[in-house]
Protein backbone atom coordinates (compact mmCIF):
# COMPACT_ATOMS: atom_id res chain seq x y z
CA UNK A 1 0.00 0.00 0.00
CA UNK A 2 1.30 3.27 -0.95
CA UNK A 3 1.99 5.99 2.00
CA UNK A 4 -0.50 8.25 0.74
CA UNK A 5 -3.40 5.44 1.22
CA UNK A 6 -3.67 5.43 5.10
CA UNK A 7 -6.66 8.07 5.71
CA UNK A 8 -7.95 9.63 8.93
CA UNK A 9 -10.13 12.21 9.65
CA UNK A 10 -10.90 14.30 12.84
CA UNK A 11 -12.77 17.06 13.65
CA UNK A 12 -10.87 20.26 14.46
CA UNK A 13 -11.62 23.42 16.44
CA UNK A 14 -10.75 25.43 12.90
CA UNK A 15 -11.61 23.06 10.57
CA UNK A 16 -11.60 19.31 9.55
CA UNK A 17 -7.50 17.88 10.06
CA UNK A 18 -7.15 14.71 7.13
CA UNK A 19 -4.29 12.52 8.01
CA UNK A 20 -2.57 11.10 4.49
CA UNK A 21 0.32 9.31 5.87
CA UNK A 22 2.61 9.60 9.03
CA UNK A 23 4.18 12.78 8.01
CA UNK A 24 1.62 14.25 6.25
CA UNK A 25 -1.64 16.02 7.69
CA UNK A 26 -3.93 18.46 5.60
CA UNK A 27 -6.39 20.80 7.74
CA UNK A 28 -9.38 23.32 5.80
CA UNK A 29 -9.41 25.97 7.54
CA UNK A 30 -12.73 26.90 8.91
CA UNK A 31 -12.73 29.34 12.03
CA UNK A 32 -15.68 28.53 13.90
CA UNK A 33 -15.32 31.80 16.17
CA UNK A 34 -15.18 34.20 14.02
CA UNK A 35 -16.38 33.51 10.36
CA UNK A 36 -14.70 35.66 7.64
CA UNK A 37 -16.64 38.03 5.29
CA UNK A 38 -16.38 35.43 2.89
CA UNK A 39 -18.35 33.26 4.95
CA UNK A 40 -20.90 35.14 6.47
CA UNK A 41 -21.42 35.72 2.58
CA UNK A 42 -20.26 34.13 0.25
CA UNK A 43 -18.94 36.24 -2.99
CA UNK A 44 -19.61 39.99 -1.35
CA UNK A 45 -16.47 40.89 -2.71
CA UNK A 46 -17.61 40.17 -6.29
CA UNK A 47 -20.93 42.25 -5.66
CA UNK A 48 -18.69 45.06 -4.16
CA UNK A 49 -16.33 44.98 -7.02
CA UNK A 50 -18.54 44.41 -10.15
CA UNK A 51 -21.15 47.21 -8.62
CA UNK A 52 -18.31 49.90 -8.37
CA UNK A 53 -16.72 52.53 -11.00
CA UNK A 54 -14.64 51.22 -12.40
CA UNK A 55 -15.26 47.68 -12.45
CA UNK A 56 -13.05 45.41 -10.07
CA UNK A 57 -12.40 41.50 -9.22
CA UNK A 58 -10.35 39.99 -5.95
CA UNK A 59 -7.02 38.12 -7.68
CA UNK A 60 -8.28 35.21 -5.15
CA UNK A 61 -10.62 34.15 -8.17
CA UNK A 62 -7.88 33.20 -10.53
CA UNK A 63 -7.09 30.18 -8.19
CA UNK A 64 -9.44 27.43 -8.72
CA UNK A 65 -7.13 23.99 -9.72
CA UNK A 66 -7.46 25.03 -13.55
CA UNK A 67 -6.04 28.42 -12.95
CA UNK A 68 -3.57 27.00 -10.43
CA UNK A 69 -2.12 24.77 -13.22
CA UNK A 70 -1.98 27.94 -15.69
CA UNK A 71 -0.57 29.78 -13.10
CA UNK A 72 2.15 26.91 -13.15
CA UNK A 73 2.42 27.55 -16.88
CA UNK A 74 2.92 31.15 -16.56
CA UNK A 75 6.00 30.17 -14.46
CA UNK A 76 7.59 28.46 -17.21
CA UNK A 77 7.23 31.15 -19.38
CA UNK A 78 10.48 32.49 -21.46
CA UNK A 79 8.66 36.12 -21.05
CA UNK A 80 8.06 35.73 -17.45
CA UNK A 81 11.27 36.22 -15.87
CA UNK A 82 10.07 36.26 -12.49
CA UNK A 83 10.35 32.38 -11.11
CA UNK A 84 13.49 32.16 -13.04
CA UNK A 85 15.08 34.98 -11.43
CA UNK A 86 14.30 34.30 -7.83
CA UNK A 87 14.84 30.64 -8.46
CA UNK A 88 18.60 31.35 -9.44
CA UNK A 89 18.99 33.76 -6.18
CA UNK A 90 17.62 31.13 -4.27
CA UNK A 91 19.90 28.54 -6.24
CA UNK A 92 22.85 30.96 -5.19
CA UNK A 93 21.57 32.02 -1.74
CA UNK A 94 19.80 29.10 0.15
CA UNK A 95 22.45 27.58 1.94
CA UNK A 96 23.29 31.59 3.26
CA UNK A 97 19.43 31.63 4.50
CA UNK A 98 19.93 28.25 6.33
CA UNK A 99 22.78 29.03 7.88
CA UNK A 100 21.54 32.78 8.83
CA UNK A 101 18.41 31.44 10.15
CA UNK A 102 19.66 27.89 11.69
CA UNK A 103 16.51 25.27 11.88
CA UNK A 104 13.43 26.27 11.40
CA UNK A 105 10.08 25.57 10.32
CA UNK A 106 9.27 26.57 6.91
CA UNK A 107 6.07 28.20 6.65
CA UNK A 108 5.17 29.19 2.39
CA UNK A 109 1.90 31.51 1.55
CA UNK A 110 0.82 30.53 -1.78
CA UNK A 111 3.07 27.10 -1.89
CA UNK A 112 1.61 26.23 -5.45
CA UNK A 113 3.90 23.46 -6.98
CA UNK A 114 6.46 24.08 -4.20
CA UNK A 115 9.12 23.66 -6.37
CA UNK A 116 11.55 26.70 -5.35
CA UNK A 117 10.76 25.30 -1.47
CA UNK A 118 13.10 22.45 -2.46
CA UNK A 119 16.31 24.77 -3.01
CA UNK A 120 15.80 25.88 0.36
CA UNK A 121 14.83 22.20 1.53
CA UNK A 122 17.82 20.84 0.01
CA UNK A 123 19.82 23.71 1.74
CA UNK A 124 18.60 22.90 5.54
CA UNK A 125 19.18 19.31 4.65
CA UNK A 126 22.74 19.43 3.63
CA UNK A 127 23.33 21.02 7.08
CA UNK A 128 21.83 18.59 8.86
CA UNK A 129 18.46 20.57 10.21
CA UNK A 130 15.36 19.07 10.41
CA UNK A 131 12.74 19.15 7.74
CA UNK A 132 9.18 21.03 8.68
CA UNK A 133 7.13 22.49 6.09
CA UNK A 134 3.98 24.26 6.47
CA UNK A 135 2.52 24.76 2.54
CA UNK A 136 -0.64 27.41 2.38
CA UNK A 137 -2.45 27.12 -0.68
CA UNK A 138 -6.36 27.85 -1.71
CA UNK A 139 -6.22 24.69 -3.95
CA UNK A 140 -6.60 21.66 -2.07
CA UNK A 141 -5.67 19.75 -5.06
CA UNK A 142 -1.97 21.28 -6.24
CA UNK A 143 -0.95 21.35 -2.55
CA UNK A 144 -1.83 17.81 -1.54
CA UNK A 145 -0.01 16.29 -5.10
CA UNK A 146 2.78 18.66 -4.56
CA UNK A 147 3.50 17.92 -0.73
CA UNK A 148 2.91 13.82 -1.62
CA UNK A 149 5.58 14.44 -4.12
CA UNK A 150 7.99 16.36 -1.77
CA UNK A 151 7.44 13.29 1.13
CA UNK A 152 9.07 10.98 -1.87
CA UNK A 153 11.51 13.39 -1.99
CA UNK A 154 13.15 14.19 1.65
CA UNK A 155 12.28 10.88 3.58
CA UNK A 156 12.56 12.55 7.08
CA UNK A 157 10.45 15.93 5.75
CA UNK A 158 6.94 16.41 7.89
CA UNK A 159 4.20 18.48 6.17
CA UNK A 160 1.69 20.15 7.60
CA UNK A 161 -0.95 22.00 4.71
CA UNK A 162 -2.86 24.47 5.59
CA UNK A 163 -5.55 24.81 2.82
CA UNK A 164 -7.15 28.47 2.87
CA UNK A 165 -6.41 32.01 2.69
CA UNK A 166 -3.11 33.72 4.18
CA UNK A 167 -5.32 35.79 6.69
CA UNK A 168 -6.95 32.78 7.57
CA UNK A 169 -3.47 30.80 8.06
CA UNK A 170 -1.64 33.40 9.45
CA UNK A 171 -3.85 33.68 11.94
CA UNK A 172 -4.27 30.04 12.99
CA UNK A 173 -0.96 28.55 12.93
CA UNK A 174 -0.11 26.29 15.46
CA UNK A 175 3.73 26.57 17.90
CA UNK A 176 6.39 25.09 15.93
CA UNK A 177 8.40 22.32 17.48
CA UNK A 178 11.29 23.45 16.19
CA UNK A 179 13.52 26.32 17.68
CA UNK A 180 12.38 28.72 15.10
CA UNK A 181 9.94 29.93 12.31
CA UNK A 182 10.48 31.23 9.21
CA UNK A 183 7.28 32.66 6.71
CA UNK A 184 8.23 32.90 2.95
CA UNK A 185 6.14 35.05 1.27
CA UNK A 186 8.35 34.71 -1.93
CA UNK A 187 7.00 34.55 -6.30
CA UNK A 188 6.67 38.15 -6.06
CA UNK A 189 2.79 38.12 -4.53
CA UNK A 190 3.51 40.74 -2.17
CA UNK A 191 3.16 43.15 -5.50
CA UNK A 192 -1.12 42.58 -5.77
CA UNK A 193 -1.41 43.93 -3.03
CA UNK A 194 -2.09 47.89 -2.35
CA UNK A 195 0.11 50.18 -0.18
CA UNK A 196 -2.35 50.05 2.67
CA UNK A 197 -3.31 46.35 2.36
CA UNK A 198 0.57 45.62 2.42
CA UNK A 199 1.07 47.27 5.97
CA UNK A 200 -1.73 45.39 7.00
CA UNK A 201 -0.51 42.24 6.01
CA UNK A 202 3.04 42.87 7.32
CA UNK A 203 1.65 43.20 10.66
CA UNK A 204 -0.46 40.05 10.66
CA UNK A 205 2.84 38.57 9.84
CA UNK A 206 4.96 39.91 12.67
CA UNK A 207 1.98 38.81 14.96
CA UNK A 208 2.44 35.39 13.44
CA UNK A 209 6.25 35.66 14.49
CA UNK A 210 7.61 35.33 17.81
CA UNK A 211 10.80 37.39 18.76
CA UNK A 212 13.82 35.86 16.80
CA UNK A 213 11.71 34.00 14.00
CA UNK A 214 11.90 34.89 10.29
CA UNK A 215 10.18 36.63 7.28
CA UNK A 216 11.61 35.51 4.03
CA UNK A 217 9.96 38.19 1.34
CA UNK A 218 10.50 37.60 -2.40
CA UNK A 219 10.20 41.00 -4.28
CA UNK A 220 10.00 42.31 -7.90
CA UNK A 221 12.15 45.36 -8.32
CA UNK A 222 11.31 48.39 -10.99
CA UNK A 223 12.64 47.71 -14.08
CA UNK A 224 12.07 49.19 -17.87
CA UNK A 225 8.47 49.15 -19.16
CA UNK A 226 8.95 47.30 -22.46
CA UNK A 227 10.47 44.28 -19.99
CA UNK A 228 7.60 44.29 -17.61
CA UNK A 229 5.05 44.30 -20.44
CA UNK A 230 6.06 41.55 -22.47
CA UNK A 231 6.30 39.40 -19.15
CA UNK A 232 2.41 40.00 -18.65
CA UNK A 233 1.28 39.44 -22.29
CA UNK A 234 3.49 36.16 -23.76
CA UNK A 235 3.13 35.55 -27.19
CA UNK A 236 1.48 31.64 -26.38
CA UNK A 237 -1.28 33.58 -24.89
CA UNK A 238 -1.00 31.54 -21.53
CA UNK A 239 -1.59 34.58 -19.19
CA UNK A 240 -4.43 35.70 -20.93
CA UNK A 241 -5.92 32.23 -20.74
CA UNK A 242 -4.77 32.53 -16.97
CA UNK A 243 -6.84 35.73 -16.71
CA UNK A 244 -10.04 34.69 -18.77
CA UNK A 245 -10.37 31.49 -16.37
CA UNK A 246 -11.27 33.12 -14.13
CA UNK A 247 -14.61 34.54 -15.19
CA UNK A 248 -15.15 30.26 -15.71
CA UNK A 249 -14.92 30.02 -12.10
CA UNK A 250 -17.35 32.77 -11.31
CA UNK A 251 -19.80 31.28 -13.99
CA UNK A 252 -19.43 28.37 -11.95
CA UNK A 253 -19.08 29.03 -8.43
CA UNK A 254 -21.76 31.86 -8.54
CA UNK A 255 -24.10 29.95 -11.66
CA UNK A 256 -23.09 32.86 -14.19
CA UNK A 257 -23.05 33.13 -17.85
CA UNK A 258 -20.26 34.95 -18.67
CA UNK A 259 -18.98 34.58 -22.29
CA UNK A 260 -15.71 34.07 -21.83
CA UNK A 261 -15.18 34.70 -25.58
CA UNK A 262 -16.91 37.96 -24.84
CA UNK A 263 -13.79 39.55 -23.10
CA UNK A 264 -10.55 39.92 -23.56
CA UNK A 265 -7.01 40.09 -21.72
CA UNK A 266 -5.48 43.97 -21.19
CA UNK A 267 -2.05 44.49 -19.43
CA UNK A 268 -0.39 47.52 -18.87
CA UNK A 269 2.36 48.95 -16.69
CA UNK A 270 1.17 52.23 -15.36
CA UNK A 271 4.27 54.43 -14.37
CA UNK A 272 2.99 56.50 -12.06
CA UNK A 273 2.14 53.58 -9.41
CA UNK A 274 4.62 51.51 -10.56
CA UNK A 275 2.42 48.45 -10.91
CA UNK A 276 1.11 46.21 -13.92
CA UNK A 277 -2.48 46.26 -14.43
CA UNK A 278 -4.55 43.06 -15.12
CA UNK A 279 -7.99 44.06 -17.13
CA UNK A 280 -10.52 42.20 -18.84
CA UNK A 281 -12.17 44.14 -21.53
CA UNK A 282 -15.37 43.67 -22.88
CA UNK A 283 -15.48 42.86 -26.64
CA UNK A 284 -19.53 44.11 -26.83
CA UNK A 285 -22.00 46.34 -24.69
CA UNK A 286 -23.36 43.35 -22.87
CA UNK A 287 -25.12 41.68 -19.13
CA UNK A 288 -23.68 39.61 -17.27
CA UNK A 289 -26.40 37.55 -14.46
CA UNK A 290 -24.46 36.09 -11.18
CA UNK A 291 -27.93 33.95 -10.18
CA UNK A 292 -26.15 32.94 -6.80
CA UNK A 293 -25.51 36.36 -5.72
CA UNK A 294 -28.86 37.61 -7.44
CA UNK A 295 -26.80 40.24 -9.19
CA UNK A 296 -26.98 41.81 -12.87
CA UNK A 297 -23.97 43.47 -14.39
CA UNK A 298 -23.82 45.99 -17.59
CA UNK A 299 -20.61 46.43 -19.56
CA UNK A 300 -20.19 48.99 -22.19
CA UNK A 301 -18.33 48.20 -25.28
CA UNK A 302 -14.60 48.44 -24.21
CA UNK A 303 -15.55 48.69 -20.41
CA UNK A 304 -12.88 46.54 -18.54
CA UNK A 305 -12.73 44.88 -15.25
CA UNK A 306 -9.35 45.18 -13.51
CA UNK A 307 -8.04 41.60 -11.92
CA UNK A 308 -4.75 42.40 -10.28
CA UNK A 309 -2.18 45.06 -9.70
CA UNK A 310 1.15 43.70 -9.81
CA UNK A 311 3.71 46.74 -7.57
CA UNK A 312 7.23 46.73 -8.55
CA UNK A 313 9.83 47.75 -5.63
CA UNK A 314 12.35 49.25 -4.50
CA UNK A 315 14.59 47.32 -2.20
CA UNK A 316 16.04 50.25 0.03
CA UNK A 317 12.37 51.77 0.83
CA UNK A 318 11.23 47.85 1.30
CA UNK A 319 13.53 47.43 3.91
CA UNK A 320 12.28 51.01 5.55
CA UNK A 321 8.92 49.89 5.43
CA UNK A 322 9.50 46.35 6.98
CA UNK A 323 11.43 48.09 9.73
CA UNK A 324 8.20 50.21 10.75
CA UNK A 325 6.69 47.04 11.29
CA UNK A 326 9.64 45.97 13.31
CA UNK A 327 10.71 43.21 11.16
CA UNK A 328 14.43 44.20 10.58
CA UNK A 329 16.74 43.34 7.76
CA UNK A 330 19.31 40.61 8.05
CA UNK A 331 20.31 40.13 4.53
CA UNK A 332 19.22 41.04 0.96
CA UNK A 333 19.91 39.37 -2.43
CA UNK A 334 19.61 40.04 -5.85
CA UNK A 335 20.16 38.00 -9.61
CA UNK A 336 23.04 40.33 -11.49
CA UNK A 337 20.65 42.30 -13.27
CA UNK A 338 19.02 43.64 -10.08
CA UNK A 339 15.32 42.75 -11.90
CA UNK A 340 14.13 40.14 -8.54
CA UNK A 341 15.07 40.89 -4.36
CA UNK A 342 15.07 38.34 -1.73
CA UNK A 343 14.88 39.89 1.65
CA UNK A 344 15.30 38.37 4.93
CA UNK A 345 14.05 39.81 8.05
CA UNK A 346 13.78 39.05 11.64
CA UNK A 347 10.97 39.72 14.57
Amino acid sequence: MSPFQSVSRQSSPVGEVVTLSPRLQLQHLICAHTPSEEELSPGSDVVQGLSATPKTLSPRYFYDDQGSQLFEAICELPEYYLTRTETLILQDFAEAIAHLTGPCEIVELGSGSSTKTRLLLDAYQSLGHPLRYVPIDVSAGILQSSAQALLQAYPTLQVQGLIGTYEQAIAQLAPTPLAARMICFIGSSLGNLDPETADQFFDQITAALQPGDYFLLGIDLQKPKAILETAYNDAQGVTAAFNLNMLSHLNRRFVGNFEVAQFEHWAFYNETAHQIEMHLRSRQAQSVRLEALDLTVAFEAGETVRTEISRKFDLAAMQQNLASHGLQTLHTWTDPQSWFGLVLAQR
